[in-house]
């Protein structure tokens, strides 16, 4: 027979109510009684009535978290994050994709706020929604994190990696292997985006090297067909000149680049050096290996679940931003003239 909350008050020696508040962790309850109480429950395999609990705190055990998409491995390594720290608490997590849409992504915090949430975590929020007022007048009355936008929004905290220097430490390793001529590759509504094409405009004109045709913008960046889009865009661009590196915001970019170099003969790294960004698993199993810089997702992902906790126990705003390192493997390198 299922263990109930009476059992566990009767073998740990306590009231019903203090289990209660055990449980719900929203009383103080002195350390050794606590401790009684965990040791009843794991004996016992009690199992906590979410529902009741939920009516209780007149709000659900569940953190809500909007992804733009699940095509790109960036989003799901976020996840796996946020869901292996999230297992440690008493919060489970809902999913909703907001499909790179501005208007689903309201949706979809919306519909999290009308299923009581206790909180919502938006990775890669859209920069539409970033700049209105929805964000803001949302977190007056529920906890929001931000994942990967520097964005300061009243009352949200974020995490987000440092792409600022991880973009020039990728234009740094181009300009170690002697590459002046580099391509920058971006997609569109992505704060990301935005930081790292400053950073390129920044270095490329203090180098004198800075040319506005060199900036493309293959659109949505984060869908599946992204690879196949960057790899045709490219392919027209380089019958008029050949680049001598190309720099992709993410790793589905580049790896349509690396498609694009392959069918129009360019050897890479030999004639043209790539470097992607993010650091996915996938970026591995490219032929060569993809040259990527490191955005430590799952920490990233850990990170936001700790801030969500912080923001939902003790009201606590704090903004983290985390290192990035450039991985060097196959698709970077010095020219190589054919002999």
């Amino acid at each position: 027979m299922k263990a109930t909350i009476i059992d566990v008050a009767k073998e740990s020696g306590v009231s019903v109510a203090t289990v209660s508040r055990v449980v719900n962790g929203n009383y103080p309850v002195r350390e050794k009684t606590r401790l009684k109480v965990e040791d009843a429950i794991k004996k016992l395999e009690y199992v906590p009535n979410l529902q009741a609990r939920e009516l209780n705190m007149q709000r659900s055990s569940s953190i809500g978290v909007v992804v733009p998409s699940f095509d790109n491995m960036f989003f799901v390594e976020v996840l796996d994050g946020i869901e292996e720290h999230l297992r440690q608490s008493s919060y489970s997590l809902l999913l909703a994709c907001a499909q790179n849409d501005a208007a689903r992504e309201e949706e979809c915090v919306r519909d999290f706020i009308t299923r009581n949430v206790s909180g919502v975590i938006v990775v890669s929020p859209n920069t539409e929604m970033v700049v209105s007022d929805f964000y803001e007048n949302t977190a007056a009355r529920l906890p929001l994190v931000f994942v990967n936008s520097a964005r300061e929004v009243a009352g949200i905290s974020y995490v987000t990696s440092d792409q600022s220097s991880g973009a020039r430490a990728a234009l740094e390793h181009l300009f170690h292997y002697g590459h002046e001529r580099i391509l920058f590759v971006q997609g569109e509504n992505s704060d990301s985006y935005r930081i790292k094409e400053k950073v390129y405009r920044s270095v490329m004109q203090e180098r004198g090297t800075f040319h506005e045709a060199d900036i493309v913008n293959i659109g949505e960046g984060n869908r599946i067909e992204t690879v196949e889009n960057t790899m045709f865009i490219l392919m027209d661009m380089m019958l008029g000149f050949a680049p001598t590196a190309i720099f992709c915001c993410n790793d589905l970019m580049a790896m349509g680049a690396l498609n694009a170099c392959q069918r129009m003969g360019r050897r890479v790294p030999q004639d043209i050096s790539l470097i992607g960004y993010d650091n996915t698993a996938l970026s591995r199993y490219t032929a060569p290996n993809l040259t990527t810089v490191d955005q430590h997702m799952g920490d990233l992902g850990r990170e936001a679940a700790r801030l969500m906790l912080a923001k939902i126990e003790d009201g606590v705003t704090e903004n983290v931003v985390l290192a990035n390192t450039v991985v060097e493997r196959g698709t970077t390198g010095f020219r190589v003239e054919e002999s």
